[in-house]
């Protein structure tokens, strides 16, 4: 239940003065339905307006000068600007505006007038000049904001009007019980809440729009600090939630004797905290982290069997056909001839075939189910489904998880739940996006796992490197060729991967394979099942290969523009080849010479060369990234936080989770003073129906 306190920042958007019916959807689009939602959009920079006259007019900083309108000068052909002729008593300012009625401007500074004009000063044949500047009347002089905040625009939508919602939304924000623990607030020096959201929307500068400024800190931290009761309120209910009692047995023994190598020891110690968590009779949550050819499915195999060992049946889910294709060849045979009867489902098979494996599903025959989205359709019954593994999970959402586990009988308890991550990550976005879960890191590779040669060449090379390339398809390699773009582009001089596809297949007198994220999805399958079978010996795709296709026939891997690519994103490409016996190489190309390099692109390319390591990659990517998008976040499921910056603000993610931690720990109702102040926290971000959600 929503405190009464807040509800006029919960009003509908359009309760504000100016938001009709036709700015109305333009203001949802930019901010969010409701009136908190403009309260929460942050100013994305400042004007800084000074005081000048013509005399000491500086170029390229924003004035306020007290003018007389002298005359207006119109154009005389097409294309030419009108002109304003002002002066003060030091000298002339001359106004331009590209476009525009003369008569408009002509009511707007009537000559032998004064007014107060504001912009970007400039000098043309050594005169003043203000291209469309702001115009007021003397008595308008309260309205001239010395420093003014800039806030995201639209079509149809200016800056100056969301300032003027913003003020508005402003108004409506009330004192609130403060939530933060009081040592903690004042050793940070912060304000309050209500003093930390009014300085948001009235900066003094430039400096104040900084993430470490004190009101973005103290807002950021509220922001964090929510989520993470969030999601330690996830990890509470599934810890309190019973599941069936899972143990190993004679399945998950025979399945150990038959895999052809020996476990790790990160492989060892995840597979004791798996089934730790199985055999506690509470819901486990945990996340299998490790990096590409770290052994997950291995881990993953064993847990299933536990599963089948105890008398319950697992599912284990793919993001895509191929994936759980590969899945299924590789671990059927070996569950099998551990008497675990596994099926495959995905959407592609026909009725026919579905059939016989749904009803094996649902009278307990089969014990593992291995697919896709299919598994968790309607028409899918388990028998007694007491795991589901997710593989890729970044591809899925919540629901789409919370489907599957879904499937269990209630009668045996909450179904137990392993995730599986190949995308190595720092422990600090580990909080982020799972923070209610458990997790184990495999950080060893098990033995046989072929070393990856890393080379880096500037693209002026392609011609030897597309012949060194034929040579080695002529001695029955398979390679991947990856392109940035999918079609040419007038706009971009990225290699394109349609064109290059047909000049390699000219060039080398291949076959060539061509998949990209605009293809169908089943065409794209096809191409790539064609690759992995070894029917095509080249691929050309663009980072659709990123994940989940095992062909360890494949040994090379060539990137084109690497130096465009994330780091974490080249080392999960790289991760393609490497799989099988052969020694294999990644070719990471660049564009231009050394000096067209910036010296981000360049230490990228340099730890790329020098480790394979994926958690010392992503540590890296997470200190080069800074402020943007950290290894792909807005792709991989990780809340867009409003005030919070997942890299700038680490130190206060890892506070604020301990925290959470403490605070429910100590008052799980939040009955004391502070928990109800909390609830308002929860309820001001609300983030279980939240638009910029994790789930």
């Amino acid at each position: 239940m929503r405190p009464p306190i807040l509800f006029p920042l919960f009003a509908d958007v359009s309760t504000l003065k100016g938001v009709g019916p036709k700015a109305l959807p333009l203001v949802q689009k930019l901010a969010g339905p409701l009136v908190r939602d403009v309260l929460f959009l942050s100013p994305s920079g400042v004007v800084v307006r000074r005081p000048m006259t013509a005399v000491n007019a500086v170029e390229g900083q924003v004035g306020i000068f007290e003018v007389m309108i002298d005359r207006l000068i119109l154009p005389g052909k097409p294309g030419v600007p009108i002109k304003v002729r002002a002066s003060d008593q030091t000298g002339f300012v001359h106004l331009i505006w590209f476009g525009g009625s003369g008569q408009h401007i002509d009511r707007l500074l009537p000559r032998g007038e004064t007014r107060l004009v504001s912009g970007k000063v400039e000098r043309f044949n050594n005169e003043v000049q203000i291209v469309h500047p702001d115009v007021f009347k003397p008595s308008e002089a309260d309205e001239i904001a010395a420093v003014e905040p800039v806030y995201p625009a639209t079509q149809g939508l200016t800056s100056r009007t969301i300032r003027k919602l913003a003020q508005q939304a402003l108004a409506l924000a009330p004192e609130l019980p403060e939530w933060q623990d009081p040592a903690w607030l004042a050793k940070q020096q912060w304000a309050s809440w209500r003093e930390a959201i009014a300085a948001l929307h009235t900066p003094t500068g430039e400096r104040d729009l900084e993430p470490d400024a004190p009101a973005r800190e103290r807002l950021a931290y509220d922001e964090l600090f929510a989520h993470q009761l969030a999601l330690a309120r996830r990890r509470r209910a599934r810890l309190i939630t019973p599941a069936p009692v899972i143990r190993p047995g004679e399945a998950s023994d025979r399945l150990l004797t038959a895999l052809p190598f020996t476990l790790t020891g990160a492989q060892q110690r995840a597979v004791e905290d798996i089934r730790h968590d199985l055999a506690s009779g509470e819901q486990m949550g945990r996340l299998l982290q490790g990096d590409v050819g770290s052994g997950k499915t291995a881990v993953a195999a064993l847990a299933l069997a536990d599963a089948a060992a105890s008398g319950f049946q697992a599912a284990l889910m793919a993001p895509t056909e191929i994936l759980a294709r590969q899945h299924y060849q590789r671990l059927a045979p070996m569950l099998e001839a551990a008497g675990v009867p596994t099926v495959l489902l995905t959407g592609r098979d026909s009725q026919a075939e579905r059939r016989p494996k749904l009803a094996a599903l649902a009278d307990g025959q089969a014990k593992v189910a291995i697919g896709t989205h299919a598994l968790f359709q309607d028409a899918v019954r388990f028998d007694r489904l007491g795991l589901a593994v997710i593989d890729e999970q970044h591809r899925f959402g919540v629901n789409e998880r919370a489907r599957l586990q879904a499937k269990g009988d209630p009668r045996t308890g909450g179904v137990h739940l392993l995730t599986m991550s190949a995308t190595p990550i720092p422990r600090t976005l580990e909080l982020t996006q799972y923070g209610e879960l458990d997790v184990s890191r495999l950080t060893e590779k098990p033995p046989g796992r072929t070393p990856v040669t890393t080379a880096v060449l500037p693209l002026a090379r392609i011609g030897e490197v597309a012949r060194r390339l034929k040579a080695a398809l002529d001695d029955g390699a398979q390679a991947y060729w990856i392109c940035p773009l999918v079609a040419e582009s007038e706009a971009s001089d990225l290699a394109a991967a349609e064109a290059r596809a047909a000049d390699l297949r000219r060039i080398l007198q291949v076959e060539v394979g061509l998949a990209h994220g605009q293809m169908p999805g089943p065409e794209r399958e096809a191409v790539m099942a064609d690759f992995a079978d070894g029917r095509t010996p080249l691929l050309v795709a663009t980072t659709v290969v990123e994940v989940g296709v095992d062909v360890p026939n494949a040994s090379i891997m060539v990137i084109e523009h690497a130096d465009r690519f994330g780091l974490a994103q080249l080392h999960q490409l790289r991760g393609r080849v490497g799989r099988g016996a052969k020694a294999s190489t990644c070719l990471l190309l660049y564009g231009g010479g050394d000096d067209g390099l910036g010296e981000t692109a360049k230490t990228r390319l340099e730890t790329l060369r020098r480790t394979e390591d994926g958690f010392e990659i992503a540590e890296e990517d997470f200190r080069l990234r800074g402020g943007g998008d950290p290894l792909g976040l807005k792709q991989s499921g990780f809340p867009a936080y409003r005030f919070a910056d997942p890299i700038r603000h680490r130190g206060l993610m890892l506070a604020a989770a301990d925290d959470a931690r403490l605070v429910l720990g100590r008052d799980p109702d939040l009955l004391s003073p502070r928990g109800e102040a909390v609830k308002v926290l929860e309820a001001l971000f609300d983030w279980r129906n939240d638009r910029f959600a994790l789930d």
